[in-house]
């Protein structure tokens, strides 16, 4: 993927089940000259790797008790999410908007993560005036939202998103302005700790390729049950992990396949069947 050198951050903002987060973040793009994205992440992942559009809503916005997580690999969903952040980011030029964002990508130096919150008392008001709701039925849903994105962030990532130490600009949307806090956001973005090098650049180049090679993984029928990892250095890419016996050429074959792929290290390894079905 050729990917244009970014002058700023990409930038993501987090906000509570009330506020306007939505309409930040467009102010922000609207002044840096960003794309401003959101739940187009999902309908780009579902489109792009062939997972339902409702099965990434349902993993989105339910939030999984721990039953649930323990029954079900998120993993291939993330690495779906996170390789379409990628692509839609790959010029660096990006408001994201949204829950999971500040998460996807990890160890990238050049972005700048924001939380948006707010007192109790200003939530409420908020979601009474939006849904027209009672004071107590406002307060309620808000506890119900925090709970299940507290739910959603920790099975997919294995973080809770209440941790200040996750962000790097923490704003509080009951004292400042939807004008301050956009400002305060492009000034912080302009500071040497949050633009781009070439050390971030490659390490954003190496998560987009090794999250859009895991994805296309997943994508295979054949090898969607396989527990592989994936890491790649520049445009090479090592695969290691357990798939179903006869299936080794097909994972090598798969990765290479994919754009930007120029070489591929393999440490696969396979159980026979008859291996379960025990003495």
């Amino acid at each position: 993927m050729q990917r244009r050198s970014a002058v700023m951050p990409i930038i993501t903002i987090y906000q509570g089940a009330s506020g306007e987060g939505q309409e930040l973040a467009e102010t922000v793009a609207e002044a840096l000259g960003y794309r401003c994205v959101g739940r187009e992440v999902l309908v780009e992942a579902s489109r792009r790797y062939g997972i339902p559009e409702a099965k990434l809503n349902e993993i989105v916005d339910k939030g999984q008790h721990w039953w649930e997580r323990l029954l079900q690999d998120l993993r291939p969903y993330r690495i779906a999410l996170q390789a379409t952040l990628c692509e839609l980011a790959h010029d660096g030029k990006v408001v994201y908007h949204g829950h999971l964002g500040h998460e996807l990508l990890p160890g990238i130096g050049h972005l700048l993560k924001v939380l948006l919150t707010a007192p109790i008392e200003f939530r409420i008001e908020q979601i009474r005036a939006r849904q027209k709701l009672t004071d107590i039925a406002a307060r309620h849903y808000i506890e119900e939202v925090d709970k299940a994105r507290s739910r959603r962030l920790m099975a997919m990532f294995g973080t809770d998103w209440r941790d200040p130490n996750r962000y790097d600009l923490i704003l509080n949307m009951g004292k400042m302005r939807r004008d301050g806090a956009k400002r305060v956001i492009i000034e912080a973005a302009k500071l040497d700790e949050y633009q781009p090098t070439p050390s971030s650049n490659q390490a954003f180049d190496d998560l987009a390729l090794g999250s859009r090679v895991y994805a296309a993984l997943f994508a295979s029928p054949d090898i969607r049950g396989s527990s592989l990892e994936v890491r790649a250095e520049g445009g090479h890419i090592y695969v290691k992990g357990r798939v179903d016996q006869g299936l080794e050429e097909e994972v090598v074959k798969l990765v290479k396949n994919v754009p930007g792929v120029t070489k591929v290290t393999s440490d696969l390894y396979s159980v026979p069947p008859e291996a379960f079905l025990g003495p």
